[in-house]
């Protein structure tokens, strides 16, 4: 097979970044999107036999266990397939000489900085999710060609059929355009991250032959979800039926890090520079706006 036929395989069809990144790599050669029942990430089998069947230049592993308050109650669940599984793809990747993309959280951090994280900043997980997404950082080193992507807060449409995923700012604005009452955090920070741009950062790292490594890929700058939910409300409106509230007003289960900003420093340097958060949601909602309204 000639090394431009290779494909680019991403795992976990269903989850919030499949969509954006084949659309992004669709017409650079050919894209293989695998759901959970074409390939269980889990079954080391199957992901031998999968690998030795598409020898996939590029591996881009979207699968993963998001519950993150479901996690402290199934913590084998969790590490099966942000650990364990992240594994099997990192070794096979290495037989077959193909790149591991492996995307991480935010959450590996305890969110008691002050200033964005940097790659170089130490991690401090505070739940069974954020210990899962550690783990797999570091087994996805085995693949030799890797990278891992630290992503943060989703938000976009996936563009793939049936799947349920929504990230927290889209229901933001989903209750923002409702004009339902909308509770937003005044006391978590965040950068948040558009589908489209992560997938032409990771596009970018490929292209460029940037170092393998670890990058955080979130849009540039960081805020409370207060001041997003009324950036977002200076376009869609339905501001009035914002309320301001705790962190600790929500009553979750998992711990989740109060300052989570991240530093996208080193993606720059390197291949991409990530547009600002306020631009990347004001392309997002000129997009949602141009969709047909449903009857």
């Amino acid at each position: 097979m000639n090394p431009r036929d290779r494909p680019v395989v991403i795992t976990g069809a269903h989850a919030q970044l499949a969509g954006a990144l084949k659309a992004e790599f669709d017409g650079r050669g050919p894209v293989v999107l695998l759901t959970r029942s074409e390939l269980d990430v889990r079954d080391h089998g199957r992901v031998v036999e999968t690998f030795d069947q598409l020898r996939p230049a590029v591996v881009l592993n979207c699968a993963s266990f998001n519950d993150v308050d479901g996690a402290e109650h199934d913590a084998e669940a969790a590490f099966a397939v942000n650990a364990i599984a992240v594994r099997s793809l990192a070794r096979e990747a290495a037989r077959h000489g193909a790149t591991l993309v492996h995307y991480s959280t935010d959450f590996v951090f305890d969110g008691r900085a002050t200033a964005p994280y940097s790659e170089d900043d130490k991690p401090n997980p505070g739940s069974v999710y954020a210990a899962s997404k550690l783990v797999g950082e570091w087994f996805a080193r085995d693949a030799g060609r890797w990278y891992v992507l630290r992503v943060e807060s989703l938000f976009g449409t996936t563009h793939v059929p049936g799947s349920p995923h929504v990230g927290s700012l889209d229901r933001i604005i989903e209750a923002l355009e409702a004009r339902r009452p909308l509770k937003a955090v005044h006391d978590r920070v965040a950068s948040p991250t558009y589908l489209l741009d992560a997938a032409a950062a990771t596009a970018a790292l490929l292209g460029r032959g940037a170092p393998w490594g670890l990058y955080h890929v979130v849009n540039s700058g960081h805020a409370t979800w207060l001041d997003i939910a009324r950036e977002a409300a200076r376009h869609v409106g339905g501001g009035e039926h914002i309320e301001p509230v705790s962190a600790a007003d929500l009553n979750l289960e998992a711990p989740r890090p109060l300052f989570a900003a991240l530093s996208n420093a080193r993606l720059a340097r390197a291949a991409f520079v990530m547009p600002s958060w306020q631009d990347a949601l004001a392309r997002y909602l000129s997009f949602r706006a141009s969709l047909p309204k449903s009857s």
